[in-house]
């Protein structure tokens, strides 16, 4: 093989395995998983014997566990862990997740969409009939210094994505709120966690969660 090609061959692997290297050293890497009870915002349902906490990501220092800057753009990660310490294991198919305000306003997580859109500054829209949250179709381009591809993947990989929790397990990850436009979203809100059935198929009771447990342990910003 002509030298210039073989060094033409070698030098495009080489790109290619430090290109590669680079995307796995900004993968992202869950958080480690405590059980829920150690968590200062937990509910504990004793009968049932699963208890689910929250950990908002509200604090400079917890967002450096990703590399997109999801404060700054409005969204406000929450890491959510659920713990069964039955004898069966329990089911997360039917899983919803809801934070509600102080002023009772309730709001779901956001999507992969509603990630890119917030993330580029798209500004939001108020739907006139609900009141509901919504964003403007089609996706907008771009913003500069904005790495959407590489948000979306961080809310990939640390999406909540367990559907069932073995008996003396926990598994935990992270739902995404727009909390853009929001004073001190945190203060007086919870955050309900419905769908968790045991192993019998029957709805455990709802969870409810208030974020002021949290804020009362928070060291200071």
């Amino acid at each position: 093989m002509n030298r210039t090609i073989l060094r033409s061959l070698l030098a495009g692997l080489a790109v290619a395995v430090l290109a590669l290297t680079a995307r796995a050293a900004k993968e992202f890497v869950m958080p480690p998983v405590n059980p829920a009870r150690t968590y200062a915002a937990h509910d504990e349902h004793p009968m049932e014997r699963v208890t689910v906490a929250i950990e908002p990501y509200d604090t400079p220092a917890k967002s450096k566990t990703f590399h997109t800057d999801f404060l700054k753009h409005g969204l406000m990660p929450m890491f959510v862990v659920v713990t069964n310490d039955g004898d069966a294991p329990i089911a997360l198919t039917g899983i919803k997740v809801q934070l509600q305000t102080r002023d009772q306003t309730k709001y779901s997580p956001a999507d992969g969409d509603d990630v890119l859109r917030r993330i580029t500054n798209t500004r939001k829209l108020q739907s006139e009939s609900t009141g509901a949250q919504r964003f403007p179709i089609p996706l907008p381009k771009k913003a500069a210094g904005v790495n959407s591809r590489e948000a979306l993947d961080e809310v990939t990989l640390s999406q909540f994505q367990a559907k069932a929790i073995e008996p003396h397990t926990s598994h935990a990850g992270f739902f995404f709120f727009d909390t853009s436009g929001l004073d001190d979203p945190l203060r007086g809100a919870t955050l309900y966690i419905t769908g968790v059935k045991g192993a019998d198929g029957n709805e455990l009771m709802y969870f409810e969660v208030s974020l002021n447990k949290y804020l009362e342990k928070r060291e200071p910003i």
